[in-house]
């Protein structure tokens, strides 16, 4: 996982930002206006964004001689609630001024430093309205909407149009500046893939986690106590409802933002040990408290987990004749018979539940995948030694007798990864890095005051 800001993809696209914009409350928007201008806090929900107005204007922050008005920082601070999906509260309305507000300064350094390579190297690298309209086109078009639909439905929330105009031709224009410059001259050796597909191979019988994450950088949001009290507002917010892609494109500053969050399949090994050790607690589908590590604090949806490949996983059926721990013998006897006779029907996981259905007393069902280990001992030689397709011998147990068929069998654990996705993993891993150092380099260099 890399810990670098986004360099790809739009803050939310399609149906998250649109299904979210209704989520923007304007009571605690209304805190986040002008003191100044008392409309501001008298506007109801659904009006047209404010007008603009100098007089009504105060500095919010400047950054290398250009002011961040608080109007600008406002109608961003509604854009990031519609586009998280994060209902704003009191106590999480000063997370969303400080995301909106680095958020702000940081596409400012970014402007800068193209308008300073456009005019140095006669070279055009600032995406055009069209550009940019067509991008936000996109996104109304994948809710059946139009443009011009699409803009009421900020204005519905009291965002501005030119608020995400800014926003998409900042972080087009710098994905296209870090490709374009840094992108060619990259190149992925064949000993760093060598030394990747080896630390993947040694990893391969261990257990694998398909996760996402959010990662709060404590240097970026203000140290460690601001990152641990942001994370617990957004695992809040996210157990009532917001979603983690969402949230993950507006907080994260992880270079996984771009994609909602997802890291896709890791394991042992390839996270910080305190993440580690906190998703191998976890259950499929369980999102994390927030897990502190050194530079900042995470955040993980665990969405899936497997078996490293030295284990064995098998897709279990069976039919089942219910019977008491102490039942006599002859009912043993009977039972089994039963389940002999049905035995001798069936021709494999294909008919069984249809074959049971016909016979009293017996009830089948799916059992679903399992590793062999984890199976209670009257199962597991039965699973260890049967073929799929096979039906065992009828099994005693404490609450019956039964029948296992063996529907699947396979090792566990993930494919190996091919010499090209190795190669192109590793590629926008360095690609991310690069992006990461240039803007600490930015803010390192310029001058940026907050009000």
């Amino acid at each position: 996982m890399m810990r670098a800001r986004k360099v790809t993809g739009l803050p939310a696209r399609g149906a998250v930002l649109v299904a979210a914009l209704a989520l923007a409350s304007a009571p605690y928007l209304a805190q986040a206006q002008t003191p100044t201008d008392p409309a501001a806090s008298e506007a109801p929900a659904d009006a047209a964004p404010p007008v603009r107005s100098g007089m009504s204007e105060s500095v919010a922050a400047v950054v290398n001689d250009e002011i961040i008005s608080t109007y600008d920082l406002a109608q961003r601070m509604r854009l990031v609630i519609a586009t998280s999906g994060v209902q704003p509260t009191e106590q999480n309305l000063p997370q969303f001024q400080r995301e909106a507000l680095v958020g702000l300064v940081d596409e400012r350094l970014q402007m800068h430093e193209l308008h300073r390579v456009e005019k140095e190297q006669k070279m055009s690298l600032i995406a055009d309205d069209q550009e940019v309209d067509e991008e936000i086109a996109a996104m109304g078009k994948e809710n059946n909407l139009g443009f011009e639909q699409f803009k009421a439905q900020l204005a519905a929330q009291g965002i501005g149009i030119d608020t995400l105009r800014a926003q998409i031709r900042a972080q087009t224009s710098w994905s296209r500046w870090i490709r374009g410059r840094y992108g060619s001259r990259l190149r992925i050796g064949e000993d760093q893939i060598k030394a990747m597909q080896e630390r993947i191979s040694s990893a391969a019988a261990k257990p694998q986690y398909q996760i996402s994450e959010v990662f709060l950088d404590a240097n970026r949001v203000g140290g460690m106590e601001v990152a641990v009290n942001g994370a617990n507002q957004l695992v809040t917010q996210m157990q009532q409802g917001a979603p983690f892609s969402a949230v993950a494109r507006q907080f994260s500053a992880s270079a996984t933002a771009a994609s909602g969050g997802d890291v896709g399949w890791i394991s042992s090994g390839e996270i910080a040990p305190e993440v580690e050790a906190a998703v191998a607690e976890m259950r499929p589908g369980q999102l994390s408290k927030p897990i502190p590590v050194r530079d900042g604090v995470y955040i993980i949806y665990l969405r899936d987990k497997r078996s490293g490949s030295d284990a064995t996983v098998v897709n279990l059926k069976q039919a089942a004749v219910a019977l008491a721990e102490n039942a006599p013998q002859d009912q043993i006897d009977a039972a089994s018979a039963k389940l002999m006779a049905l035995r001798a029907k069936v021709t494999g996981c294909g008919d069984l539940e249809a074959q049971a259905a016909k016979t009293p007393g017996v009830v089948a069902g799916d059992l679903g995948e399992a590793e062999i280990k984890d199976l209670a001992p009257s199962f597991r030689d039965a699973a260890q030694n049967l073929q799929p397709g096979q039906v065992s011998q009828p099994i005693r147990t404490a609450a019956g007798l039964h029948l296992l068929a063996v529907c699947g069998k396979r090792s566990g654990g993930q494919e190996a990864m091919s010499h090209d996705q190795i190669e192109n993993r590793l590629y926008g891993q360095q690609l991310s890095m690069i992006a990461r150092r240039y803007m600490r380099d930015l803010r390192n260099s310029a001058t940026v005051e907050t009000r």
